[in-house]
């Protein structure tokens, strides 16, 4: 039971939808209402606002991290560590107060993936910013580092669940992105800090 309500926390806790918490709170448009309307960090810039769009990124990539650090202060292994940090990004994911359509889960993905092991954070955020620095796409950015991801944690970890864990996570971030995916090999994506629709 107590595994169970942990996941179940680590959920509720992945689904607070800070990009729709912080453009209500800097009295900006709802960011499912233009761009890409995904609540996440990446459209939330296209509005224009810096300071909403670091909000949204932090407050996503602190619950990823906070689940994971709960699970391991209750005394809870590194599997159930890792499996509470996929349960707060599907909560993203799939937010229940957003009907489950929530974020791609990126900045989440990376607060679970340093709260395991910074050191797995730390390669997948160096891959993600010279991906990004050198393509101008987030969502090649957002490719590469999920792709490195189980990589990753399979050298730092080794193989044992927790490294499945962040395998399942990255092959839930690769699916979110496939309609990014279809758009960059059609030379159709939408570049970094260009505003779309």
């Amino acid at each position: 039971m107590e595994h169970l309500l942990l996941l179940i926390g680590a959920y509720l806790l992945g689904s607070i939808p800070f990009a729709i918490v912080s453009s209500r709170l800097l009295g900006l448009e709802d960011p499912r209402h233009y761009g890409s309307g995904n609540p996440g960090a990446t459209n939330v810039l296209r509005s224009g606002n810096k300071k909403a769009a670091a909000l949204t990124l932090l407050g996503d990539c602190i619950k990823g991290w906070l689940a994971v650090w709960i699970a391991g202060a209750l005394g809870f292994d590194l599997t159930w560590c890792a499996l509470a940090g996929f349960a707060a990004f599907l909560g993203h994911v799939f937010t229940i107060f957003l009907r489950f359509n929530g974020g791609k889960g990126v900045a989440t993905a990376l607060g679970v993936l340093a709260a395991l092991d910074y050191r797995i954070a730390l390669a997948c955020l160096a891959i993600w910013i010279a991906t990004a620095y050198f393509s101008r796409y987030s969502s090649a950015a957002a490719v590469a580092a999920a792709v490195a991801a189980p990589l990753a944690a399979l050298l730092v970890l080794g193989p044992q669940a927790a490294s499945l864990a962040v395998l399942a996570m990255s092959a839930v971030l690769l699916w979110r992105h496939s309609a990014n995916i279809r758009r960059l090999m059609a030379g159709t994506e939408s570049r970094i800090g260009a505003k779309k629709g």
